[in-house]
């Protein structure tokens, strides 16, 4: 990464913290992006700001606590203010692929229980249309090669994540991901509702409903871009 991808995370980062006030329930996610946000939410904790953090993973979970942020267990709270989280892939409808860092299920549950989630990109993230990255997949042990049959079904092909050695990538949760390839997505919310039915997929890292802004940060500065309405399928018809 060169430092000009992280000056625009940093500053995406920082723009997604200014959205937290006094007393909030934030939910933090997972990965190279999300770091730079807890690092911001760090700064703002030390001067005085009292707020509450949900982490989507262990590994964001001892960032914030190592931050100074009051990090509490996710199933203690069963809605929260805001979730601020990283993105692969953002379209103009604020359809995103998200999963790099593995914790797609437990963003996607945090997502789901926040009533704001803002993303937040350096200028590679923005896409036209969703499908250059793979869709990860956090699926049962004993369900692998029948989700791996089923997205071949869908059009796709999924590989078994694994690390530098060859292991297989487990979540927090232990269990394995597939990053499933489609190739250009044309309809992101069938292709979501498709990907939940599959039994044996425990979860996705397709969002298509849960993102309100992304915060993308450019050589010029930092835009909030409010999701496109209506959605892409909606505008096709």
């Amino acid at each position: 990464m060169n430092m000009a991808a992280e000056d625009q995370k940093r500053a995406a980062a920082g723009a997604a913290v200014a959205e937290v006030a006094d007393g909030m329930v934030v939910g933090l996610g997972t990965g190279s992006t999300a770091a730079f946000a807890i690092e911001a939410l760090g700064r703002r904790v030390r001067d005085g700001l009292a707020i509450t953090a949900v982490a989507t993973s262990e590994r964001t979970a001892a960032a914030a606590a190592a931050a100074g942020i009051r990090v509490i267990d996710m199933g203690e709270v069963a809605a929260l203010d805001l979730a601020i989280d990283g993105v692969d892939e953002i379209d103009p409808w604020c359809h995103a692929i998200k999963g790099a860092g593995g914790a797609m299920l437990r963003e996607k549950v945090i997502a789901a229980a926040a009533r704001r989630m803002v993303a937040i990109a350096d200028a590679s993230k923005p896409v036209e249309q969703l499908g250059a990255r793979p869709v990860p997949l956090e699926v049962l042990p004993l369900a692998r090669a029948f989700v791996a049959r089923a997205i071949a079904e869908l059009g796709g092909a999924a590989v078994l994540r694994t690390d530098a050695a060859g292991a297989p990538i487990a979540t927090d949760g232990g269990n394995p991901i597939l990053d499933a390839s489609f190739g250009p997505i044309e309809d992101a919310a069938a292709l979501a509702a498709a990907l939940s039915a599959v039994p044996g997929i425990l979860g996705h890292g397709l969002f298509v409903s849960e993102i309100d802004a992304v915060y993308v940060a450019g050589t010029s500065g930092v835009e909030c871009r409010t999701r496109k309405l209506p959605s892409r399928n909606e505008h096709a018809s």
